[in-house]
């Protein structure tokens, strides 16, 4: 066969990843090919025993995005997915030369690339450089194991008639039988499940997170794609969303949630709207949607409402109003350089919680540029905000909800040091029901059935297994936060928000440590 040079061939790229099999131990069952969904793995027939082909796993080298699916589900254990190796001789154009070539690219010429989850850029990340401050003699520790310690948080305005709070996961109504005069949220331990839609998510994930979130006495957040009929009976551990594009809300949505959340902009994509393919806006997304079957959801990237804090302000008591003053309003914003402004103006507007994003939050869908290269970091915008209304005497006015990047149950702990009441996890949810990370949500192809909607798909999460996960992740991660307590000889919750004096900082700037509003290790 005669080859010819060709130009369009400059664009071809080596696989970043791929699997590799061992063939001594695979037993030639075909499982892998039937696991992956990206059409990476294929089979070659290697022999014909009586009348039937044996087929062997051949790699493709086209499309693995290391999700290791396939190799989690190998039953020999006979997958190993490894990185290609990187022949770049340019150090400072590595990390960006496949992806120009993505966009020049005769097969997809001058698009704008996308790509899932947080930012994993290599920008400083602040948990990593703050050390808890231990007891040792004179303030002994306390150890949880023998003495009770308290995580019940209560989220909303700290306004108070005399009197005990009454009792159930949101309490609310008029100053009088010792009730709050703003309606609260309590949970049992300071760690939310965080926005993800009916549409970015599969509808058998979110079962799974109303029911942990029951069992854990915490609450879910539905997203901004409407609440599905069948989430109904979660409605006391459920937070809705209205954000731009209006998804699902209508005067009976606010009926079936505890709480409602504004959203105004998200973590992983700062200054930007959300987009739904038409292709993943199924018959049962259309209705909770609210939109035709096969349409774009299109969120913009403002309210069209909104723009001010006097706009925003009219949204909140209408949705007040709409709840008959019974449910606490909460507002979402991006972690942003002027956060502390920003917040200040929020907690004015009358919203009973404030949630940051930070940069590292996830989404299911940003373009790449955006999610690495806006917003700030959560530690140093909940500080800063955390701060702003202690300085302004309003900090009661409104709780304070971290998210974007928080890890483990340290990170959790950290963020409540810098002011935040409480936390929301969104990947650690995911990874929990098995994500391998592989930053592809967008495509509809999730090999483990978290981010798609397909038929063949969505079955392989099973509901009772994927609660059991998250009911584990929370309770271990609450058992370890006991233990950081213990150590640092505090047995309540409360007592840490915004005690920046059990934190340390190492390796970090002096600006830095003022802007987060800690010491120095050592000092």
């Amino acid at each position: 066969m005669q080859h010819e040079l060709d130009m369009r061939n400059n664009y071809k790229r080596p696989a970043k990843y791929y699997p590799v099999f061992d063939l001594d131990r695979c037993s030639r069952c075909g499982l892998c090919a039937t696991a992956c969904t990206w059409g990476e793995i294929s089979l070659k027939v290697e022999r014909v025993e009586k009348g039937k082909p044996v087929c062997v796993p051949f790699a493709n080298k086209s499309s693995c995005g290391a999700c290791h699916y396939c190799e989690k589900q190998c039953p020999e254990e006979a997958i190993t997915i490894v990185e290609g190796p990187s022949t770049v001789t340019h150090r400072y154009w590595e990390g960006d030369i496949r992806n120009l070539y993505r966009q020049v690219d005769p097969g997809h010429p001058g698009h704008v690339l996308l790509i899932s989850t947080g930012a994993d850029s290599e920008a400083i990340c602040y948990f990593d450089h703050l050390m808890f401050d231990a007891c040792q003699v004179t303030n002994p520790p306390i150890d949880p194991l023998r003495e009770p310690m308290e995580l019940k948080t209560f989220l909303g305005r700290r306004e108070y008639s005399n009197g005990p709070v009454s009792a159930g996961p949101v309490s609310a109504g008029p100053p009088k039988n010792g009730r709050p005069l703003s309606p609260v949220l309590e949970i049992d331990t300071p760690i939310l499940f965080s926005a993800m839609s009916f549409g970015s998510i599969n509808l058998r994930v979110q079962v799974a997170e109303g029911r942990a979130a029951g069992i854990l006495g915490t609450f879910w957040n539905a997203g901004e794609g409407g609440l599905h009929k069948s989430l109904h009976k979660f409605r006391d551990r459920t937070i809705v969303q209205v954000a731009s594009g209006r998804f699902g809300v209508s005067p009976g949505f606010f009926e079936h949630c505890s709480a409602v959340e504004i959203k105004i902009g998200q973590g992983a994509k700062p200054g930007i709207g959300g987009h739904l393919p038409g292709e993943k806006v199924t018959e049962q997304i259309s209705e909770t949607r609210m939109i035709p079957m096969g349409s774009d959801a299109l969120s913009p990237a403002p309210h069209h409402d909104i723009y001010s804090i006097e706009d925003l302000r009219q949204l909140i008591y209408a949705i007040k109003e709409a709840t008959r003053y019974e449910k606490p309003v909460s507002v979402k914003v991006s972690a942003v350089h002027n956060i502390a402004a920003i917040v200040s103006g929020i907690a004015r507007a009358g919203a009973d919680i404030i949630a940051i994003d930070g940069f590292r939050g996830g989404t299911g869908a940003a373009p790449r540029r955006i999610r690495q290269s806006m917003g700030i970091p959560i530690e140093l915008a909940i500080s800063a905000a955390d701060r702003r209304l202690r300085e302004e005497h309003i900090r009661h006015q409104v709780s304070l909800v971290a998210a974007g990047g928080i890890r483990n149950s340290a990170d959790v702990l950290k963020a409540i040091c810098l002011g935040a009441n409480a936390v929301y996890v969104g990947t650690a949810v995911l990874i929990s029901l098995g994500c391998g990370l592989c930053q592809r949500c967008y495509a509809s192809k999730c090999s483990y059935g978290i981010t798609t909607n397909r038929a063949d798909l969505v079955q392989r999460i099973d509901i009772d297994v994927a609660t059991e996960s998250l009911v584990s992740l929370v309770t271990a991660w609450s058992e370890e936060i006991k233990e950081l307590m213990g150590g640092m000889g505090i047995n309540t919750i409360g007592s840490l928000v915004g005690n920046r004096e059990r934190l340390r900082g190492l390796h970090l700037t002096r600006q830095e440590l003022d802007v987060l509003g800690i010491k120095q290790a050592g000092e």
